[in-house]
């Protein structure tokens, strides 16, 4: 049979490709695609097989949220080159996409790791954790910069980033390890943010990998100083050193709705003595 030869209706060649009529239709009207053949008499549109790779490229370019202008302004002036543009600034687009969405499942993984968190640990708990090198970016802060311009800072920098939104990115704030030593534990000194892909730039801080010390804290002053305490306690027990700096991180931010709620993970590396 020559299938090139053979008409189909608007409904039967809408079936072939897995689209509503209505869609070739809409796409005849706005000059996009028109059928291969219209009846004088009652107007009903016929297709032959031979468009269909026509009809695909465009639904594809469709699937890749090309315009339909850039696709009638392809369609009109189809060649290689053009057709290699296109799908090369889609790859690109694509990959940028990816990219993205990897970012994106790596940061909700760490969120759902604090949920289960919160639904297991114990406040009053030290354990010892193994931890992977991480590369974060760091903000110079003071002691007093208030939780207002921790935000609007860390929003900066993740547009430095290229980041779509604030809870793409993991953060905290950081104190030297010096500094809980001469009793100064509200000495915080960085602001850091975890940038969950790959990045080259100078100047990042590395977060070693190896052993953790980690404990919790319900936000306060005298919590924060006594879970300190109790840490450095630990630590003389068992024949370990601090070192570095703490990094503490909120833990359950997104399902408080006051400060004073907040749950504050702390974890120093460590060494054996």
């Amino acid at each position: 049979m020559d299938k090139k030869g053979k008409l189909l209706t608007i409904g039967q060649f809408a079936a072939l490709h897995g689209i509503n009529k209505k869609t070739l239709m809409w796409y005849d009207e706005i000059g996009l695609f028109h059928p291969e053949a219209i009846d004088p008499e009652n107007g009903y549109r016929y297709y032959s097989y031979h468009q269909s790779s026509i009809l695909e490229t465009i639904l594809l370019l469709r699937e890749l949220n090309v315009s339909t202008e850039e696709i009638r302004i392809f369609i009109q002036n189809r060649s290689a080159a053009s057709m290699e543009r296109l799908l090369r600034e889609k790859i690109e687009d694509l990959n940028h996409e990816i990219a993205h969405l990897k970012a994106v499942r790596k940061t909700l993984s760490c969120h759902c790791q604090n949920m289960q968190t919160l639904q297991t640990m114990a406040l009053s708990e030290i354990s010892l954790v193994e931890k992977k090198e991480r590369c974060l970016v760091t903000v110079a802060i003071e002691k007093d910069t208030s939780f207002d311009k921790l935000v609007e800072m860390i929003i900066d920098e993740t547009k430095k980033y290229q980041l779509r939104r604030l809870h793409d990115a993991s953060y905290g704030t950081m104190i030297a390890v010096e500094s809980l030593r001469r009793g100064n534990y509200e000495d915080y000194s960085r602001l850091f943010i975890e940038i969950p892909f790959p990045i080259k730039k100078k100047g990042l801080h590395i977060q070693p990998a190896g052993r953790y010390i980690r404990a919790f804290y319900q936000e306060s002053s005298e919590n924060a100083i006594a879970c300190y305490q109790k840490i450095f306690d630990f630590a003389s027990e068992n024949g370990f050193a601090l070192s570095g700096f703490s990094y503490e991180v909120i833990i359950n931010e997104n399902v408080i709705d006051r400060t004073e709620d907040a749950v504050v993970q702390i974890e120093i590396p460590i060494e054996k003595i």
